[in-house]
């Protein structure tokens, strides 16, 4: 079994750790927020040791996976001098965050100079994919760097695909997100205009989970849809990361994303209009003009 560091204990993070201790490796964690990660390990018995800091946290380990709210933190955390100074010659280092790939290049190089390997590794799935260890995660380095992440993901990822060197994981992911949130988008439309024309919006629900349309995306948020009170799995704010760095890439490669340019201004109006914390499903319930509902009491129909 392996020494891993897990980096960003928030709910992905935290169900990634539980699933690594389970499968026998010894698991340091640490977070920025530090009391996040003392509370997952209080609560995890003797699986999961607590790191003060991100160098405590990788010294000596043979592998660190980051889970990190964003590429810039990513790079932050692990190209501090402190974290480099931890990391031992040839420690692999892989990232399963939304980074984008420019981060991924800017990681690559940087840890590949200080002799390290480098995975670049996002997933698709949400944290009940990893308690039941069935996430996608679409690798990218050196196949040998990529086999050797395969033996640490194994805890948590039904597949491990290899899509090519780094920076094509996370081109790939985007790509994936793109689809997630152009139908979630589309999702908010269709049960607006189902509920406008006198179909509830729960027996509209099931028709389109019954329906053509109906991908795992459409089943699993259902409750999400349905109940306001259902707790948030991806806020807005994090939507609005994801499709601004899907549209830079569509920018920077020359691809044009007309649908995808329209998602993100909706989704931008909802967290301008303070409803960021809010789970990507809320979006059905915004309506413009954004100043005329508070975000904290949705306007709801059906």
């Amino acid at each position: 079994m392996a020494e891993v560091a897990l980096l960003g204990t928030g709910r992905m993070g935290a169900a990634m750790a539980l699933r690594l201790a389970g499968a026998g490796h010894h698991v340091r964690v640490w977070n920025r927020t530090t009391a996040s990660a003392r509370a997952l390990v209080d609560s995890s018995g003797d699986g999961l040791v607590l790191a003060e800091t991100a160098e405590d946290a990788v010294t000596g380990v043979d592998a660190v996976l980051t889970v990190l709210a964003d590429g810039g933190v990513t790079r932050s955390v692990l190209l501090a001098d402190a974290v480099q100074r931890g990391l031992t010659p040839g420690t692999l280092v892989i990232d399963l965050g939304t980074s984008g790939t420019d981060a991924a290049a800017t990681l690559g190089r940087h840890l590949r100079e200080a002799g390290h390997r480098f995975v670049d590794a996002p997933v698709s799935g949400s944290v009940p994919a990893v308690v039941a260890g069935t996430l996608l995660v679409m690798a990218s380095g050196t196949p040998e760097d990529v086999a050797a992440a395969r033996v640490v993901l194994k805890a948590f990822a039904a597949e491990v695909l290899r899509v090519g060197d780094v920076g094509a994981g996370q081109a790939m992911k985007l790509a994936v997100n793109l689809v997630v949130h152009d139908l979630n988008a589309a999702l908010a439309e269709a049960l607006d205009l189902a509920e406008r024309s006198g179909v509830p919006r729960a027996e509209a629900y099931d028709v389109l989970e019954r329906s053509v349309v109906a991908a795992p995306f459409v089943r699993y948020k259902r409750s999400a849809f349905l109940d306001p009170e259902t707790p948030t799995a991806m806020s807005l704010a994090l939507v609005a990361k994801d499709l601004g760095l899907i549209t830079a890439q569509g920018r920077t490669t020359g691809a044009a994303l007309p649908l995808t340019e329209q998602a993100l201004a909706r989704v931008q109006a909802a967290v301008d209009a303070g409803w960021g914390p809010r789970d990507m499903a809320d979006l059905s319930r915004f309506h413009a003009p954004a100043a005329a509902h508070s975000p904290t009491q949705p306007e709801t129909r059906g």
